[in-house]
């Protein structure tokens, strides 16, 4: 049975960290420590999961990209980032920090949008993501615009290495 929200923010969540490198796994567990939280003992609120690390289902995960935590992240930032992730919101922690003003932040993709740039990821031609998801090829262009300009790429590659570092695909 998991605490209510009221007294997790009086006694810090239980994270689980999860990351191959011994190393990585130690700085994430002290930066843990330093936003107030605690590892998990005996339940957990949520991972926090470095790269592509495979995680239990059922649980809350904070992804880190693949170059760990910013190096400016501060210890509120990555509590307001553990708690906004326990509470079924996304963060993104890549290269660039999804934290600060509405209108500042990159417009996030919609589902379709989503399914468009994992289908680019593993290098589906546009025919071919028509076919798979049952839309017209002018319709994967469409989509393929909106998700050039989301996430501000001139090609495809270049949407999918940005939707990798942002931690919006896994290859």
């Amino acid at each position: 049975m998991r605490a209510p929200l009221l007294l997790e923010a009086v006694t810090g969540l239980q994270v689980t960290v999860i990351a191959d490198d011994p190393v990585r796994h130690a700085d994430l567990a002290a930066r843990v420590a330093l936003a107030g939280h605690r590892l998990a003992e005996d339940r957990t609120d949520i991972i926090l999961a470095d790269g592509t690390a495979a995680v239990p289902e059922g649980v809350p995960v904070l992804r880190v990209g693949p170059g760990g935590l910013p190096p400016g992240l501060t210890p509120t930032q990555l509590d307001a980032a553990l708690r906004a992730v326990r509470v079924g919101l996304r963060v993104s922690l890549g290269e660039r920090v999804g934290f600060g003003p509405v209108e500042a932040l990159r417009p996030l993709l919609t589902p379709r949008e989503m399914e468009i740039l994992r289908c680019l990821g593993d290098g589906m031609s546009n025919k071919a993501v028509a076919r798979a998801l049952h839309i017209s090829a002018h319709t994967v262009k469409f989509h393929l615009e909106a998700v050039f300009a989301k996430l501000g790429a001139a090609s495809r590659a270049e949407a999918v290495a940005k939707g990798l570092r942002q931690g919006l695909i896994m290859l």
